[in-house]
């Protein structure tokens, strides 16, 4: 036909550009993190990011399918703060599986639905493979008591020894207390797990960060009174960063670090032996300020001005009567979630009132509930029910501004503690200060993940190479047990009514194998072709007996003892043990992953190209007149 011409559909323009926007993720997995300046070409500023998040963050994503990456890696970091890097490799790997199943010829509704099955195989595994914390404390409590046994035998054996020699006329010397004392503090130092013997297997390299987790984790414990438990809050957990000082100034206090200006670092010198009373603002204290959801009254029109009812003057009414409320409650001290406006300041200043602004909503109700304090929304709502007593104002350290302004860091803390805890993050890049934040937080998160599920999930990439193994026996029809015939039965039926099924669960097992050794050449030790090898040698050698840890342990390890993506290293030099992943944050972004696969497949198939995928034969071409 004149005028027409045949185009191919199965380019899927979308699953490229996924697949080119992962491969910013490959330099922040693994123990060797790497850093990157994005430079903004217009105006010649740059920003220093460690995280896949911070990445896509600050750059300038113009396409839809870009856009759909970082809303959705942005959604995920918004509730887990971690996994973001995992999340966005998978989905450009599983992207390519997707784009080879179409290039195979395999139709959109036979690659959608052997994805999901793979996923539904995958989460399965997770679930089976994942610990209990309260079997990893029995575990350790048996090797435990096995340490105790076995060094009393040593004791013993070597007191016997030196009886003997001294019958034998042999000079010997009689055991020490000290000797005693030795093997017992040796002894002791192995303990049933903790918060602390957990959070050191979820590290994931950031060891230094997870140490401020853990003394974090202590601080609350002797707040709480139960050693024990195994709890960690992290809603109250604040971060303030102070450049200019070494990384290892970083430290753990109880309380709330604030960093204020001059005027009001004088009003918190003049605040520390005073009897202090306490206001909670609960959003911006400032005269335009309208809670969410706030409606005009709809209908009214000003028909009239008076010089009087000016803007100005609207404003300076409020503060009037503001300042004389306050002053009425004998208020010195507020804490503000949001902004506080440059007038509402002044006044408080001029007062001796403390304002302090950008205080989080969970720091707020550690504060109401350590205090009697209620927390409201307008400051014209406060009466003496809703002030709260008990608060120490305590100057810190003297500190100086990003701008070069001079600056105070004043510690808030309650009488009665709530477990409130400030990390303090130090670094001399002022520039890095964000990533170290963003890394204290991935911990800190990680950590209470684990501990909220109550479970752990083998890291290190185990969970994934047994992921894989399982992906590969569906995929050859090698996974059905004898006492399952009806499993059977239903695997026969689907492989029959599905020819593809078991190409598309070998590609994605191809992803999860290529995210393995991309941890492992992160480590420095293995080349890509070289980390491949290995997998595929202990795939071969690997029996469902044997344990998948110990196997990967060796292939994950780096030349100081850290190991995979999942580093740790105890204060003394000691190597940890095992590495742990959570459970519902690596479930979270595989799902992620493939949802956002599979919308960007269906995307490319139904919006761009404008093809009912029902239809027989419709995905090989399109005729346009």
């Amino acid at each position: 036909m004149l005028g027409s011409r045949i185009l191919n559909h199965q380019q899927h323009v979308g699953l490229q550009k996924l697949g080119v926007l992962a491969e910013v993720s490959h330099s922040f997995l693994g123990p060797n993190k790497n850093y990157k300046f994005i430079q903004d070409d217009t105006t010649g500023e740059s920003a220093l990011v460690g995280s896949c998040f911070r990445i896509l963050e600050n750059l300038e994503l113009t396409c839809a399918v870009g856009q759909l990456v970082h809303e959705t890696v942005q959604a995920h970091q918004r509730v887990y703060h971690t996994g973001s890097g995992c999340l966005l490799f998978l989905s450009g790997a599983w992207g390519r599986v997707a784009l080879e199943c179409l290039q195979r010829g395999i139709s959109v509704g036979s690659t959608v639905s052997a994805l999901s099955e793979g996923m539904d195989i995958c989460l399965d595994i997770c679930k089976k493979s994942s610990v209990s914390i309260e079997t990893l404390k029995a575990k350790n409590f048996e090797n435990f008591a096995t340490t105790s046994r076995s060094s009393g035998e040593t004791v013993k054996a070597s007191t016997c020894t030196r009886q003997q020699s001294r019958r034998a006329g042999l000079s010997g010397l009689k055991l020490s207390r000290h000797f005693c004392n030795n093997k017992s503090e040796r002894v002791s130092a192995v303990g049933p797990p903790d918060v602390k013997h957990v959070a050191e297997g979820l590290s994931h390299g950031c060891v230094d960060a997870m140490n401020l987790v853990i003394k974090a984790s202590q601080i609350q414990s002797e707040n709480y009174k139960d050693n024990s438990s195994s709890t960690f809050d992290v809603s109250k957990v604040v971060t303030c960063l102070l450049p200019g000082l070494p990384e290892d100034h970083a430290c753990v206090l109880q309380g709330c670090i604030q960093l204020l200006s001059a005027e009001q670092s004088s009003v918190a010198r003049h605040l520390q032996e005073q009897r202090v009373k306490l206001a909670l603002i609960n959003g911006d204290l400032a005269d335009t300020y309208r809670h969410l959801g706030f409606n005009r009254h709809a209908g009214m029109r000003r028909v009239g001005d008076r010089s009087g009812l000016s803007g100005s003057s609207k404003e300076e009414e409020w503060l009037d009567k503001v300042e004389a409320l306050l002053s009425r409650l004998e208020v010195n001290l507020i804490l503000v979630s949001g902004r506080v406006s440059e007038n509402v300041l002044l006044r408080c200043c001029r007062r001796r009132i403390l304002a302090v602004e950008k205080v989080e909503v969970s720091i707020l109700k550690g504060f109401a509930d350590a205090t009697g304090a209620v927390p409201v929304t307008y400051a014209t709502q406060l009466s003496r029910l809703c002030v709260g007593t008990g608060v120490n104002i305590t100057a810190w350290k003297e500190v100086v501004r990003r701008d070069g302004n001079p600056s105070s860091a004043v510690n808030i803390s309650a009488d009665v503690n709530a477990g409130l805890v400030t990390v303090v993050l130090t670094g001399c890049v002022r520039a890095k200060l964000q990533a170290l934040e963003d890394r204290f937080w991935a911990c800190a998160y990680r950590l209470h993940h684990v501990l909220k599920d109550g479970v752990l999930l083998p890291g290190a990439g185990v969970t994934e190479m047994l992921c894989v193994r399982h992906l590969l026996k569906n995929a050859e029809g090698l996974a059905r047990q004898p006492a399952e015939r009806a499993e059977e039965a239903a695997a026969a039926a689907a492989a029959a009514a599905d020819p593809y099924r078991g190409v598309v669960l070998r590609l994605m097992a191809e992803g999860l194998t290529d995210y393995v050794s991309t941890l492992m050449v992160r480590t420095g030790r293995f080349s890509k072709v070289g980390a491949r090898t290995e997998l595929s040698r202990l795939l071969r050698d690997y029996s469902g007996g044997s344990d998948m840890s110990a196997a990967m342990s060796p292939l994950l390890s780096h030349e100081d003892d850290v190991r995979g993506d999942c580093a740790a290293v105890k204060s003394d030099g000691e190597p940890s043990g095992a590495i742990y992943d959570s459970l519902s944050v690596k479930q979270e972004a595989w799902r992620r992953a493939l949802d956002l696969v599979l919308l960007v497949l269906q995307a490319d198939a139904e919006v761009i190209t404008g093809i009912d995928q029902n239809t027989e034969g419709s995905q090989e071409t399109l005729m346009l007149l």
